[in-house]
């Protein structure tokens, strides 16, 4: 472990509740079944929200599953160790969490029917959300500033590394079948003010302008190539 981080495959992972062995074992032998539903994501971008309606579809409205059960329990995050403890023994169809690259992501997957969705959301609001989580926990390095954070996210030096990366990986999966892309975004415009989780576009409030352009410079060098209506954002 250097720089605060857990080093695996070139890729700085959150150094509690992670180890390099458990790492290794997910991403090389866990068997993603045919019958799995697999919620991936880059950090920050509505996972939890998602997982949240996946459930609450899944148990027909009925809250009583989500509020006696742990959001961890019920679709265990498939990197971390406890996560993968939980998977490994349970049995029936599976809801798992993560927030691997794909390139990480198990082999098994490739060969399986499993649904996985993906949900995005726009890199500018990721970036002011992620400052804002790390700073306040235990589990990675702690940025001095916005502006120190800012220049680590496009650097991709940063949990789960570049955004960018991360997306151009996933969406190179978009047209199978049973993969299924989401945004923050699009979740938004069908939930009430009282169920949604954060706000689109606030990173207006905390960036400055050169920073916006800065990180709109990068977008449209990495993103390249990818139609533009993929990405329901400004």
């Amino acid at each position: 472990m250097t720089d605060g981080y857990l080093w695996f495959e070139g890729l700085p992972f959150p150094s509690i509740d992670y180890s390099y062995e458990g790492l290794k074992e997910a991403c090389t032998k866990f068997v993603i079944k045919d019958e799995d539903t697999v919620m991936v994501s880059y950090p920050k971008s509505g996972t939890h929200w998602l997982i949240e309606i996946l459930c609450l579809i899944h148990s027909k409205g009925d809250t009583t599953w989500i509020r006696s059960v742990s959001i961890w329990d019920r679709a265990p995050w498939l990197e971390i160790d406890t996560g993968y403890k939980l998977l490994k023994e349970r049995e029936g169809p599976r809801f798992l969490t993560s927030h691997l690259p794909f390139y990480l992501f198990p082999k098994s997957f490739f060969t399986s029917k499993a649904k996985v969705i993906y949900i995005m959301r726009n890199p500018k609001d990721v970036l002011v959300s992620g400052y804002y989580f790390w700073t306040t926990t235990k589990f990675s390095k702690k940025p001095e500033s916005l502006d120190q954070y800012f220049q680590w996210f496009l650097q991709g030096h940063v949990p789960y590394g570049s955004w960018f990366e991360h997306i151009r990986g996933w969406m190179s999966m978009r047209d199978r079948e049973n993969v299924l892309l989401l945004s923050y975004e699009e979740l938004q415009k069908s939930a009430s003010t009282s169920s949604f989780p954060g706000i689109c576009g606030d990173w207006k409030n905390h960036l400055t302008v050169a920073q916006a352009e800065a990180l709109d410079k990068l977008y449209q060098e990495k993103m390249a190539g990818f139609p533009k209506e993929l990405f329901p954002w400004e």
